[in-house]
């Protein structure tokens, strides 16, 4: 039987990193002959300007159909003083939202080869390798009531956080399960001494670790995780979050690695008859400054191209190949702009797309 891919380019550099992951997923799914039928969607503020909305209904029940799902990028500056529901960003929302993505897992590792490109030492980087698995549908971001209004003269603007058991064990079950592919420890992160929705939070992990005696489980206040992640971020192996403290934490993980260019994510939905859904993104934005101009790195999204194999097809032996001939191209010193150090071989998004497939 096919299975159906639904590609999303979106906007800005996300239609050139596509393109290179298409390429990508085209050619280990011929390598090993898997039958897999890939639909390609507008979306964001290219869908806006084609379909005068940023997700379209026939692309959404694409994706529904589809259960795997590639997007580049969403955000374009021309639709900035536009009302929330036309811009592109609501496209990525409303997936999130109809497709229940529900945990975001985004692996941070330390590519040797790139050591030198962050800001920190290389003895306290050297050899990170962890996975944040994020809340991704609850919490301050949809809790209600939120807004803003007038209130004694004032204005005042309000959020609320708030999480049901439900959510919380759900996605402790995905960060255990994910642990136990890995070393079997998670930390989960909350700040319980003042939060009262940080309490229920511990307390449903802490249930949720009595079906996973095999992981080890640890506790962080956020503050103090912020701290540890750039302090001794060796310590860490599975990272659990909330929605807002994963948001933070992830992008901060980021300079582990150099370059935001590097991170692929996996944002994973309920389980249905045909298994879970599976969104595959880069972690960095548009960038509609280099846009059209081969200068962006596609191996974050080529990256997604592993985890899709990964996660929605469970050939993680394809993944490895994808990841190891990222590796090879890094070792031999090939790099975009982002990346470059003294000595690198700079290319730009075409060049690095043809140098991954050369080493696959």
């Amino acid at each position: 039987m096919s299975q159906k891919v639904v590609f999303l380019p979106g906007d800005g550099i996300g239609k050139e990193v596509a393109a290179g992951a298409r390429q990508v997923l085209d050619e280990c799914s011929g390598r090993h002959q898997l039958n897999l039928q890939v639909e390609e969607y507008d979306l964001g503020g290219t869908a806006i300007d084609k379909h005068g909305e940023p997700l379209p209904q026939f692309v959404l029940d694409a994706c529904l159909e589809s259960k795997i799902v590639f997007l580049g990028a969403v955000g374009d500056p021309r639709f900035d003083a536009s009302p929330p529901h036309l811009r592109p960003e609501k496209a990525l929302l409303g997936l999130r939202k109809a497709l229940e993505l529900f945990a975001n897992l985004r692996p941070i590792r330390t590519y040797s080869e790139l050591i030198d490109a962050s800001t920190l030492k290389r003895e306290v980087i050297e050899d990170v390798d962890i996975l944040i698995v994020r809340e991704l549908t609850g919490g301050i971001y949809f809790g209600e009531p939120r807004g803003l209004e007038t209130r004694s003269g004032n204005r005042v603007g309000f959020n609320t956080e708030i999480y049901a058991d439900y959510e919380v064990e759900r996605i402790s079950r995905i960060a255990f399960e994910a642990s136990r592919l890995r070393s079997g420890r998670v930390t989960s992160v909350d700040k319980s001494n003042v939060l009262e929705s940080s309490q229920l939070w511990r307390v449903v992990v802490e249930e949720v670790a009595k079906d996973y005696s095999d992981v080890k489980l640890d506790h962080l206040l956020i503050d103090n995780c912020a701290m540890q992640l750039v302090a001794r971020p060796r310590s860490f192996d599975v990272l659990l979050t909330n929605n807002m403290f994963g948001d933070i934490l992830s992008d901060e993980a980021a300079m582990l690695t150099g370059s935001i260019g590097m991170l692929p994510s996996a944002s994973v939905g309920a389980t249905g008859g045909e298994g879970r859904v599976g969104l595959y993104e880069p972690v960095h934005g548009s960038a509609p400054d280099i846009a059209g101009q081969d200068k962006a790195n596609p191996l974050a999204a080529i990256g997604c191209v592993a985890l899709l194999f990964r996660y929605s097809l469970d050939r993680d032996d394809i993944a490895c190949q994808i990841e190891q001939a990222i590796e090879k191209v890094l070792s031999e010193g090939i790099r975009t702009g982002d990346i470059a150090v003294a000595g690198s071989r700079v290319v730009g998004t075409c060049e690095m797309v043809d140098a991954v497939l050369e080493r696959l």
